[in-house]
């Protein structure tokens, strides 16, 4: 027992002598030594090692041969661990020699490097002691080069000077100008010399030079053109000259000179074209731009030559006078507003716009951009240069849209009048010419407008456009829709129901007396359906045609106001005709339809005591669908999509008033529910062929129209299955209903009840049943006995109704 506590004793000393490394160091190790024996794992247990070895008691007989290779792997790890630590010894050795080796390499670098230095520094001195005198040299040659050119050009700005005074009073103008304009690029040289006086006083001479001949110049063509020889002045060099040395005065003198001289050019128009003068009206307004191209004839004729060709004086008078022209108009516009009509606007206007047109062949234009830099190299700069003063006036051109507009309305109405259907065929439903007629005035129109103003007055085109699209589909579409005069009973006892409480009793009784004169239902005629469908295909056209004609008027205004542009409430109402159309086309194929329904209600079915063939009533449905649907089909031809609409918006119609008219044939027998059942089947069939009856084409109703009949019809058949089901048992009647009809509610199963002919009590015990497998169903039940009050009261009129009122 001693030996084996001094063992655990040396385990536990053994124990402290291991070493713990972390995790991470732990986790290099075995990424750079990698081993399976167990003895090199960090959670190695010494029991568990030996356990391994000696698993059983007989284990143990082979002990020694363990211990052997236990000491034998001692010694080999001992020796290995000796020729570490001696290789780890002798490398240390030969790194600190090397170490040694790198300080004297780096201290002999370092000597070197410091000899270099100063070497460098000696030839640096050598270099600015040789190049010091030539740096010198530079420099003197630089001023002295400045210092003659500045002498030759003071003595040039002398000279000149002199030269320029004695020219100036000579009116030698052609040797003026080259001599000025070297004295003045002379001048630039000095600007930063003025504070010497003898270069300022040069320099007011040469300013007081460009006065006076600024004056000077300025004196002599007035003498010429408006002294007392004016009349027999001749173009001559002198002025011609005068003109060059124009251009090398500062550009005020150039300016004021040619304002002056184009304002006596045109001194003339302004005179002949004045407010009190019978020419100066619209109607002739062609004279105005007449005179101007005789004058210009006359001028370039006889002093186009004196004068620079850069200076453009042609066009400088072309543009003044249209600046005058545009301001002049509006003036004599404003006073005789009211004999402005739209006839003679757009004269002034057409001819104005020729006139501007003229301009862009004749001239370049290049003053106008001088004056305007952001201009267009490419557009035309005299559009607009008059022309944009008739823009207040436009008015007028738009009131006589409004009317021209208001008299094709009226135009379409007549003929309308007359005969709607000119333009359809047998076959199929075109659309109607007015419509026709109406955009092509509109196309007209805007191109029209256009040329006159991409502003303002598209915004009152527009807004004149959105009145007479939404006439037309009021008063030519809309209200020449077929109206249908009759409406069915039910419908109509329902509508004066509701307000009872507001009616008097004679008034309801007055009522119901109309009702039964406008019991008997009329149908549309063939001509009636054509009339409707065009009138649908129209409806359809003229919403194409006003999508696009919204995107061009967009795009023929200026993008700042192009978004203001909308006819989407247009578009609703040619939407809304469209829904009108298809509307009363349903309600139309309904009222055939409905004494069919009627009569379906009113058979014996509890008397019915074997299944045959399809009742009479299917076949009545199913031949008005023949007589009726191929029509519509036919005209709507090239209106595909809205023929799928009517198909569909009827079937979603019919079908709900079958299948409350199969909850009126009560009370009814399993044999009845089984012919009601097969009549369903085949008006099932009828109906998923509603869009190809009588059709040559074989092709597959639409998959939308498909699904509504399947999800309608199949409806109607469950009914009936429940209606051919046994009440007993009770639970599992209720829950063939649930499984048959699982969106049903409460007051669909009453009505199946009411059918079967089942008993109040056993209604109350059934019903209670169905609340019980399907909660939510207190509050509908609520609501079914207000439905079902209110059901009763009609009940009862009707009943009044069929004994009669007085007439």
């Amino acid at each position: 027992m001693e030996v084996a506590v001094d063992d655990d004793d040396a385990l536990d000393e053994s124990n402290d002598l291991l070493i713990n490394f972390p995790s991470d160091v732990q986790t290099a190790i075995e990424q750079i030594l990698p081993s399976n024996d167990p003895l090199d794992q960090p959670d190695f247990n010494t029991i568990d090692y030996i356990n391994s070895l000696f698993p059983t008691e007989q284990s143990l007989s082979n002990i020694d041969e363990t211990v052997v290779k236990m000491e034998d792997k001692i010694k080999a790890i001992d020796n290995e661990i000796s020729v570490v630590v001696r290789g780890q010894t002798t490398a240390s050795q030969d790194g600190r020699q090397a170490l040694d080796e790198a300080q004297r390499v780096i201290k002999d670098l370092f000597v070197q490097i410091k000899d270099i230095k100063g070497r460098a520094e000696k030839s640096e001195e050598m270099v600015r002691e040789i190049t010091h005198d030539i740096k010198q040299l530079d420099c003197a040659k630089r001023n002295l080069t400045l210092a003659i050119t500045t002498l030759n050009h003071l003595h040039m700005l002398v000279g000149g000077v002199d030269t320029l005074k004695s020219l100036t009073e000579k009116r030698l103008y052609g040797e003026i100008a080259l001599p000025l304009q070297a004295i003045s690029e002379v001048m630039l040289h000095f600007e930063s010399y003025t504070d010497i006086p003898q270069i300022k006083t040069l320099s007011d001479q040469v300013k007081a030079i460009h006065t006076d001949l600024a004056q000077q110049i300025t004196h002599d063509f007035k003498e010429a053109f408006i002294g007392t020889n004016a009349k027999n002045f001749m173009p001559n060099k002198q002025l011609s000259s005068a003109c060059l040395v124009v251009s090398a005065l500062e550009p005020r003198v150039k300016r004021d000179l040619l304002k002056w001289f184009i304002d006596l050019q045109l001194q003339e128009y302004v005179h002949l074209f004045q407010e009190t003068e019978d020419t100066a009206w619209l109607d002739k307004i062609d004279k105005r731009y007449s005179w101007l191209k005789r004058h210009l004839i006359e001028f370039e004729d006889r002093l186009g030559s004196m004068f620079p060709q850069n200076w453009e004086v042609s066009e400088r008078i072309a543009v003044q006078f249209c600046n005058i022209t545009r301001e002049e108009l509006p003036k004599i516009m404003n006073k005789r507003k009211h004999e402005i009509d739209v006839k003679l606007l757009l004269y002034a206007i057409q001819k104005t716009t020729n006139f501007e047109n003229l301009l862009k062949r004749r001239f370049t234009g290049v003053t106008l951009k001088e004056a305007d830099v952001d201009k267009d190299g490419d557009s035309n700069v005299f559009a607009g240069l008059i022309g944009r003063c008739f823009i207040p006036f436009l008015y007028v051109y738009i009131e006589s849209i409004d009317r021209n507009l208001a008299d094709l309305i009226e135009r379409f109405q007549n003929d309308d009048k007359r005969n709607l259907m000119t333009e359809a065929t047998d076959t199929q439903a075109s659309v109607l010419p007015s419509c026709g007629d109406l955009f092509v005035f509109y196309k007209k129109s805007m191109v029209q407008c256009t040329q006159l103003s991409r502003g303002q007055i598209m915004l009152d085109l527009t807004k004149t456009f959105q009145k007479y699209l939404r006439e037309y589909a009021v008063k030519i579409l809309q209200n020449n829709l077929p109206k249908i005069e009759t409406q069915s009973l039910g419908s109509s006892v329902q509508s004066i129901t509701r307000d009872l409480q507001k009616m008097s009793t004679s008034g309801l009784i007055q009522n119901f007396s109309s009702l039964l004169k406008e019991g008997e239902i009329t149908r549309f005629t063939n001509d009636e359906l054509q009339k409707i469908c065009c009138i649908l295909t129209t409806a359809e056209y003229c919403l194409e045609t006003t999508q696009q004609l919204a995107q061009k008027l967009k795009e023929k205004t200026d993008p700042g106001l192009a978004d203001q542009i909308n006819l989407s409430q247009e578009e609703s109402f040619f939407h809304s005709v469209i829904s009108s159309c298809i509307q009363i086309l349903v309600q139309d194929l309904e009222n055939a339809c409905e004494p069919a329904l009627t009569a379906m209600s009113k058979i014996q079915w509890q008397s019915i005591d074997s299944v045959g063939d399809q009742s009479p009533y299917v076949t009545s449905v199913s031949t008005h669908f023949k007589t009726t649907v191929p029509i519509i089909r036919d005209h709507l031809s090239h209106s595909r999509k809205y023929f799928t609409q009517f198909c569909i918006k009827f079937v979603n119609s019919f079908i709900p008033k079958f299948t409350n008219n199969i909850y009126k044939c009560k009370p009814i027998n399993t044999e009845g529910a089984e012919q009601l059942l097969l009549d369903t089947h085949m008006l099932k069939m009828v109906l998923l062929n509603l869009p190809l009856v009588a059709s040559q084409i074989n092709r597959q109703a639409p998959a939308t129209y498909t699904k509504a009949v399947i999800k309608g019809m199949t409806k109607a058949e469950m009914i009936l299955k429940v209606v051919m089901t046994p009440i007993e048992p009770s639970k599992a009647f209720i829950e063939q209903y649930m499984k048959l009809l699982p969106e049903s509610q409460l007051a669909e199963l009453s009505k199946i009840l009411d059918m079967k002919s089942v008993k109040k009590q056993e209604q109350t015990y059934l019903l209670e049943i169905f609340r019980a497998h399907k909660p939510g169903t207190e509050k509908e039940s609520l609501d079914e006995d207000a439905s079902f009050q209110e059901g009763g009261r009609i009940k009862k009129l009707e009943k009044l109704i069929k004994k009669g009122l007085p007439k």
